[in-house]
């Protein structure tokens, strides 16, 4: 396990990024996959232990997602309003897609996340997420679209521009 987090930690913590829109809730999340995924003393290769704790990163989140959700349906029947921030200005290339992606619905971002930052096929998305492959396309078709609306058309490969992690070109 340390050596998995060792080596693939920070990559493991990306897709966690990409999933959750928080840094924080991010680590705790690779946190949480690693201790799922190792907490009765397996050992496993590092090259298919990350594809466990990738795979317990997407269910912990999705759980997470549908108890947050629940609670929110009940809550105001224990709380007062709590007080809301409101986002920060965002600039830059990263923010705005980072912005985007948390805009989408859960399952379309847990989609797009697994076929443009994974690059899985539609079955192997379903697969994971226990989805139709139809629904898989609907929420990839819903989450591009709106995607486009946020962000402009996609462009064609060769005019991509990439950015890496610090945020430069």
């Amino acid at each position: 396990m340390a050596t998995l987090a060792r080596e693939r930690g920070a990559a493991l913590t990306s897709y966690a990024y990409l999933l959750t829109g928080n840094l924080r809730d991010a680590e705790d999340l690779v946190q949480d996959a690693l201790v799922k995924t190792f907490v009765r003393g397996r050992t496993l290769e590092i090259a298919s232990a990350e594809g466990y704790v990738r795979t317990a990163i997407l269910t912990t989140w999705i759980d997470t997602y549908r108890r947050r959700r629940q609670w929110q349906r009940v809550r105001h029947l224990l709380v007062r309003g709590e007080r809301q921030e409101g986002p920060a200005d965002e600039v830059g290339a990263r923010n705005d897609v980072r912005a985007a992606l948390r805009l989408l619905a859960p399952q379309q971002r847990a989609c797009v996340v697994l076929r443009y930052y994974d690059d899985l096929t539609v079955g192997e998305i379903a697969d994971r997420m226990g989805l139709a492959d139809g629904t898989v396309k609907r929420y990839l078709s819903l989450a591009v679209g709106r995607l486009e609306t946020l962000l402009g058309p996609l462009t064609p490969l060769g005019d991509t521009v990439l950015v890496n992690e610090g945020g430069e070109r």
